[in-house]
């Protein structure tokens, strides 16, 4: 049977999957709000470590909101603005580089807050030109650049009094040679702080509830209007502007389209959809040479939701790719964990097993087949991690491992979740549910301070090459999006891990 490509591109976009549909009503704006308007601005200094050394710089936040949203609401940030004024002093490196400009990717975490409910956005992609690097000497030599972009939306569940706090600042530094090439290093990352003790509020929103006086009055025939739909859990459907700006998208790739019918994948703006979430995973990883498993979590994932979301009308197929941090006292890692295997079969040992997360954030990709009623989908999950051993006990006498031991190089771990959107049954990232999967454990080194131990962990711990060897199954718990703070899921809760 041929596929009219003109037809099938025009089918409805489905968004159960990836947590795409868990954030959908919250991201894709509705019609412009009536609700006065307010610019909004703030000064702060953040604490910032330079290569000159940790600089104090003046950070400049602004915005323009509502002054009232109703529960539920869609509330933008428009016309967003981070104008960063770097000190002279942290000019030098880069003219030591012979840079002639500098430019800037922000991105600015953004609490959002309600009574006693708060969640994190992330305001990504914030992008500042190029500016010219001024001479020494000239004026103060120091230099702002201004980093604007499109944001997330966020909505609040309940009324009261809500606030958006500027957080944690993070720097992504460019430089140039007059001839326009990159220099030798290209840039450098800056994560800043806030310096503590300042008055860091960005703007406030009154959030009107149905009951409040000021919302609209009951339709005639006594009838109250629905209430506008918070977001949260999946709806079937997109809201009609959400549609309209995706129509529209359509029509430009099938006009595209004429001369190639059987290529039709659309791939959404990620301004359109992609947020940031928060949520748990706890449960256990097999060592089978040690006849035994170590408790894993619950650990607390940073995600940033559909940073890249394809659909292929032609195909039936949505492709949506996301990002996973783990969170542990501030360093990427999973909690450490204490268990107890009989080595060799008959040697009680003990041991505390901490897995680090290296390389870029773990890779979250979810295939959805959207032309069956239940939309099933597949997703995996990818990280890089390292295993550290510490605090060893063979038979109850300490072993001194020295500060290093672990494995000697990085090791995949691959979890995989199947499910179906409707209705929601199995694993789904938005949410949660059961993932599972397999790893291969590189042998040990630097472990022992007095003698060489590499060989006996070697030997206990690390894969045979057989695939059963570290069986792995974790469970996430459902997604705290932070466009929707007051959502059922929010704040995260700690899941029960199954073995």
């Amino acid at each position: 049977m041929t596929v009219d490509a003109r037809t099938a591109a025009r089918r409805p976009i489905h968004w159960a999957v990836g947590g795409a549909l868990v954030v959908a009503t919250a991201l894709v704006p509705s019609a412009e709000s009536a609700a006065a308007e307010q610019k909004s601005e703030v000064a702060l200094r953040y604490a910032c470590p330079l290569p000159s050394g940790t600089e104090e710089v003046d950070v400049v936040v602004s915005a323009v909101l509502p002054t009232t949203a109703r529960t539920g609401e869609e509330i933008r940030p428009e016309k967003v603005s981070v104008e960063v004024g770097l000190p002279a002093t942290s000019l030098t490196r880069f003219r030591d580089l012979d840079a002639a400009t500098l430019a800037a990717t922000a991105r600015l975490t953004v609490r959002n807050a309600v009574g006693d409910t708060a969640a994190d956005a992330s305001w990504q992609e914030l992008t500042a030109e190029p500016v010219p690097l001024p001479e020494p000497g000239e004026g103060e030599g120091g230099l702002t650049l201004a980093a604007t972009g499109e944001v997330p939306t966020v909505a609040f569940g309940s009324p009261g009094r809500a606030t958006l706090t500027p957080a944690e600042l993070a720097l992504s530094l460019s430089s140039r040679t007059a001839d326009g090439e990159p220099t030798t290093p290209p840039g450098l990352d800056v994560s800043c702080e806030p310096v503590p003790g300042q008055e860091s509020e960005l703007a406030a929103v009154d959030i009107r509830g149905d009951e409040d006086p000021a919302s609209p009055a009951p339709t005639p025939g006594g009838s109250d209007p629905a209430p506008e739909p918070t977001p949260g859990r999946p709806a079937e459907g997109l809201p009609p502007s959400a549609r309209d700006r995706i129509d529209d998208l359509t029509e430009k790739r099938l006009d595209a389209l004429e001369d190639d019918p059987g290529s039709c994948p659309i791939e959404i703006p990620p301004e359109w959809v992609m947020t940031t979430a928060e949520t748990y995973a706890a449960g256990y990883a097999n060592a089978a040479k040690l006849n035994g498993a170590a408790a894993l979590g619950p650990a607390f994932m940073k995600v940033v939701l559909n940073k890249r979301y394809i659909n292929d009308s032609c195909a039936s197929t949505v492709d949506v790719s996301s990002e996973v941090n783990f969170d542990y006292q501030g360093k990427r890692q999973l909690p450490p964990t204490k268990a107890t295997f009989l080595s060799y079969g008959f040697m009680p040992t003990t041991a505390t097993m901490t897995l680090e997360q290296v390389g870029p954030p773990a890779a979250i990709h979810t295939h959805t087949v959207t032309n069956t009623p239940t939309y099933p989908e597949e997703t995996t999950v990818t990280a890089q991690l390292v295993m550290r051993l510490s605090d060893v006990e063979v038979n109850g006498v300490p072993l001194d491992v020295g500060p290093d031991c672990r494995t000697e190089r990085p090791f995949e771990q691959v979890l995989r979740g199947y499910g179906q959107s409707y209705p929601p049954a199995g694993y789904l990232v938005a949410y949660g549910g059961t993932l599972t999967g397999y790893a291969h454990i590189p042998p040990f080194t630097d472990c022992g301070a007095d003698e060489d131990l590499d060989p006996i962990f070697t030997a206990a711990i690390s894969s045979t090459g057989k695939k059963a060897d570290n069986y792995a199954k974790m469970t996430q718990a459902p997604l705290c999006v932070a466009t929707n703070p007051e959502g059922p899921d929010c704040p995260p809760r700690k899941p029960k891990p199954e073995k």
